[in-house]
């Protein structure tokens, strides 16, 4: 698509809003590092492989403002629409193409092992009266360890960095997630993770102060208060008295992020030794809320190492530690020691908390920053024994109302629509900010228990050609996986899978590779033999005998040929052959050929010129013994040899006299009789009949002396005669 730019500030292609349009965003920017001075004449633009642009930039021809000869008069860049390789909007900066090719590749062991399994408990249903595989009791439990795999394979959130910490360090220097894991993770504890399912409000609040991070890349969230806050705390001196100070712990504390706040809290001026003032009455008070901090009930099987809480495991047990929690919140609350305390920002800071320990939503609403965080606190302090996607949704609706959100981030939009138990929704928001790969993957987590998703993904549909959308999804990422050299080879494992159209695109995908590289082709040839594709493997191995021929490398042709039991193209190399040494046999010309005669074989099928061939060269090499005297069967041997092939009636007429005269030293040098009276009279026969095939104007044997026919006759008579003598 060829352009001239016009005039736009600088810009190749300048944009220009419509009028009456207002205001509107601007448009996504790529910057293009072409390296072409200015002025640019003219822009091609097209499309490369899998998300890539090239934009071509061309200087004027024959241009005279060059500043020197160095300067180039075009080039040609890529432009990445998207991520590199299968991620999407979310993750196209969080991961390189390197670490996106990790993923790709760690990946396929899991998704083809739980694909097997999946085969397995088919055939066994088809015999059974269980109507599908998610029937199966073991089924989740598959899905659930394939889970656990991927996201393994995606990062671990809770992996400390190794480095050593500052004692007043808030947020602990770990590896950044990404939003790769953070989707990856939420679909597993709404759609898999069966043995969660009582505890899931608390699992929500894990993954949030897991992956609250992902959310401050554009909006305000606790992690960034905190953050902002701890880039400051270097420089103060008293942090009671910075209202940030209150901030963050009331923001952390509403979203349950209890070793942080009693971390915090430890930073208070009346834990220092050094006091003027007699402060035991404010630090009294600031451990009491410290206390009640460390032993808030919590309602899961257990705490991570290092988390602070008091956890019940079943409802009774909460229901009891609760009440008990709160009415020790309410009496610290109303207790007198508040009046005596002399620090009014400390006061107004601990009972904030305070509040939002009871639950207070106000204080719950102006503590937190994201909507997500205030549906978190609502679990923790207001509603702990929600269950059920209604009511969450519910909840989260009535949070964003509260909380309305400033921009679109892929993780809000998938966890509305997980709880609206739409799984189109959450299918739409993975592929529009996660990418395929994830596609690809977690439609296995959406149909583990959903009946409604397993019938929506796995129907065929006419409008898409008869396949289903788990199938286009995987085409699809097949695709991507193709547009790459170095992720290709992977691609087949996900085409393998589809079970209308995969095996055909399979076959197309594997037909073109290039041949030039015989590793390459062995790699093809290997995933043949994978996947039993025993015609594609035998074409390609045509192809590659076909390339080398024509290339000039004869060998590699054969072999390739012999590989694929090409026999009709084996015999026709077999003729030319034999016509082409035919014309000219002499020792020269014999040996231009003897190794790719060698390489053919002598059962090349009807190619018999080729089994005479094979028998001359034998002939040749017997001769050659006898006559450097290596043993004294050779001279024998050779004569058997010469024997055969003139009575093989394969051996072309004009190969009788080469034949003969070639045997002419070995005849005439041994004293004794080498051939009975028969044999001496066939030969005799044969050269009788070339004595008038030399009358036929077609005939040609200038590759010998003149006197050939004569010294062979001379030779045979001796021998005749020898032989008579030596009859008994």
């Amino acid at each position: 698509m060829p352009g001239m730019p016009t005039d736009g500030g600088g810009a190749i292609v300048p944009f220009r809003r419509e009028p009456g349009q207002g205001t509107p965003s601007p448009p996504p920017m790529r910057p293009i590092r072409h390296g072409v001075a200015p002025p640019i004449f003219r822009v091609y633009i097209s499309w490369s492989s899998g998300n890539l642009l090239q934009v071509a930039c061309l200087r004027p021809p024959n241009s005279e403002v060059c500043g020197g000869a160095e300067e180039v008069a075009g080039s040609v860049v890529e432009v990445n629409l998207g991520c590199g390789s299968s991620g999407g909007a979310e993750v196209e900066e969080e991961i390189d193409e390197a670490e996106m090719r990790r993923i790709e590749y760690g990946s396929v062991p899991a998704f083809a092992l739980l694909q097997s399994r999946k085969n397995a408990l088919a055939d066994a249903a088809a015999m059974s009266r269980m109507s599908s595989v998610p029937d199966y009791a073991e089924w989740w439990q598959y899905v659930l360890e394939y889970s656990k795999t991927i996201g393994n394979l995606l990062g671990n959130p809770d992996s400390p960095a190794f480095m050593i910490e500052d004692p007043k360090t808030i947020l602990k220097v770990r590896e950044k997630p990404t939003s790769l894991r953070a989707a990856w993770e939420l679909l597993e504890i709404f759609y898999v993770d069966k043995q969660l399912q009582s505890w899931l409000p608390e699992r929500l609040v894990d993954w949030l102060a897991d992956f609250d991070c992902l959310l401050s890349a554009k909006e305000s969230t606790v992690y960034s208060k905190l953050s902002n806050f701890q880039k400051k705390l270097i420089n103060l001196q008293i942090v009671e008295d910075d209202p940030d100070y209150w901030n963050g712990l009331s923001a952390a504390l509403s979203v349950g992020w209890l070793d942080i706040v009693v971390n915090m809290l430890r930073f208070h001026g009346s834990y220092q030794l050094d006091q003027m003032d007699n402060r035991e009455t404010e630090n009294g008070l600031v451990e009491a809320v410290a206390v009640l901090v460390s032993t808030m009930p919590r309602l899961r099987p257990n705490l991570p190492t290092g988390k602070l809480g008091q956890c019940c495991k079943t409802r009774p047990d909460f229901v009891k530690a609760w009440e008990k929690w709160r009415g020790q919140v309410t009496k610290l609350e109303c207790s007198a020691f508040w009046i005596q305390c002399g620090h009014k920002k400390t006061c107004d800071g601990l009972k904030n908390l305070l509040h939002i320990m009871m639950g207070n939503i106000k204080e719950l609403t102006a503590s937190t920053s994201h909507w997500l965080e205030l549906f978190a606190s609502h679990f923790l302090y207001i509603r702990p024994f929600t269950v059920g996607f209604e009511g969450m949704h519910h909840l989260a609706q009535k949070c964003i109302q509260l909380k309305p959100s400033s921009g679109t981030n892929g993780l809000t939009g998938l966890v509305i629509g997980v709880l609206s138990e739409n799984p189109e929704v959450v299918l739409a928001e993975c592929t529009q900010n996660f990418g395929p790969w994830l596609v690809t993957h977690a439609m296995e987590l959406l149909t583990a228990d959903n009946d409604y998703a397993d019938t929506m993904l796995h129907e065929e549909r006419p409008n898409l050609g008869g396949i289903s959308i788990e199938e286009l999804h995987r085409i699809v990422y097949a695709q991507v996986l193709c547009s790459h050299s170095l992720t290709w080879q992977i691609a087949p494992t996900y085409l393998s899978s589809c079970l209308n159209q995969g095996l055909g695109l399979l076959e197309i995908l594997l037909l073109k590779q290039p041949i030039q590289d015989n590793r390459l082709v062995l790699k093809t040839l290997e995933i043949c033999r994978l996947y039993e594709l025993e015609n594609v493997s035998a074409n390609i191995m045509k192809i590659a005998g076909i390339y080398h021929w024509k290339h000039g490398r004869k060998g590699a042709g054969v072999y390739w040929f012999q590989q694929a039991h090409d026999k009709v193209r084996l015999d026709r190399i077999a003729q030319q052959l034999f016509e082409r040494i035919g014309k000219s046999v002499t020792d020269d010309s014999f040996k231009q050929w003897e190794g790719l005669l060698e390489l053919l074989g002598p059962d090349i099928g009807s190619a018999g010129g080729l089994e005479f061939l094979h028998r001359y060269r034998d002939f040749k090499r017997s001769l050659q013994q006898a006559l450097d005297g290596r043993s004294g069967e050779a001279a024998r041997q050779t004569v058997d040899f010469l024997i055969q092939l003139m009575r093989n009636p394969s051996t072309p007429q004009r190969f009788w006299l080469p034949l003969l005269h070639d045997s002419v030293g070995l005849l005439n040098c041994k004293p004794s009789p080498l051939m009975n009276v028969a044999e001496t009279t066939l030969l005799l026969n044969k050269l009788q009949e070339l004595s008038l095939a030399k009358l036929r104007p077609d005939f040609s044997n200038n590759h010998l002396p003149s006197h050939a026919l004569s010294s062979v006759r001379l030779a045979l008579a001796s021998n005749l005669a020898r032989a008579i003598l030596e009859d008994p």
